[in-house]
């Protein structure tokens, strides 16, 4: 399980407070209006981002302090964090070791990690030459070679396609699946969240609500996520 035990980030004049718990191996979606603080929650939550007050526990155990490596938690960038002079396979290896010194084993959960993702053919390539898409499956190919309890997306696929970001989407509710990891999603899209979350994390006004089943909350939503939504 993950516990938020009354965490507050502080940032200037913003403040952004949650206090709830999140069930392990499920898929949560974060929405909430541009600014609310959704990329600050889980910045916080996998350690890029200091607490000023509260504590973050994992499998009951205090992560508040530790490092962002030193998290059971995987995390996809918006940008996909891809490094340009490296091929795709280190890439991926950077999940493993981050001085690439892999073995031969290690180099084996590469290549297998890439034909999960279906890049099989696309490890000594550089990340300039693939598509959005394809680099989007390199960058889950990555999160998939740490094997972490959590998988934490904050908004991987915003710039692709509706029909690549719902075959992007699949793809990472099918990893979570097999691997028996968790998923916390940052999404603008409530079909998004629709599609492969069990649970909805909406954040307005300063502060991260406790999940709610999708469904229920999207189809009869509070006054402020009506607001949201439209």
């Amino acid at each position: 399980m993950l516990s938020l035990n009354k965490i507050q980030v502080t940032q200037g004049t913003f403040e952004l407070k949650a206090h709830f718990d999140v069930d392990a191996e499920q898929n949560v979606a974060v929405v909430g209006p541009s600014g609310a603080g959704k990329s600050t929650l889980v910045g916080a939550i996998c350690g890029f981002i200091d607490l000023s007050a509260g504590l973050v526990m994992l499998h009951g155990h205090d992560i508040t302090q530790a490092q962002p490596d030193a998290r059971d938690m995987a995390m996809l960038f918006q940008d996909n964090n891809l490094f340009p002079h490296l091929t795709i396979a280190q890439n991926v290896g950077l999940g493993i070791r981050p001085a690439l010194r892999l073995t031969g084993d290690e180099v084996g959960q590469v290549n297998d990690a890439l034909a999960r993702v279906g890049l099989t053919d696309f490890g000594t390539r550089k990340p300039s030459e693939l598509s959005g898409g394809q680099q989007s499956r390199a960058a889950l190919a990555r999160a998939l070679v740490q094997s972490k309890s959590w998988m934490i997306l904050d908004e991987p696929f915003a710039a692709l396609g509706p029909a690549l970001r719902a075959e992007m989407l699949d793809l990472v509710a099918e990893v979570a699946a097999e691997t028996k990891a968790g998923v916390m999603m940052v999404t603008h899209a409530p079909e998004d969240a629709r599609r492969i979350s069990d649970s909805v994390i909406f954040v307005a006004d300063g502060v991260a609500h406790g999940p709610q089943a999708t469904t229920g909350l999207l189809d009869n939503p509070p006054p402020a996520l009506k607001a949201y939504l439209g």
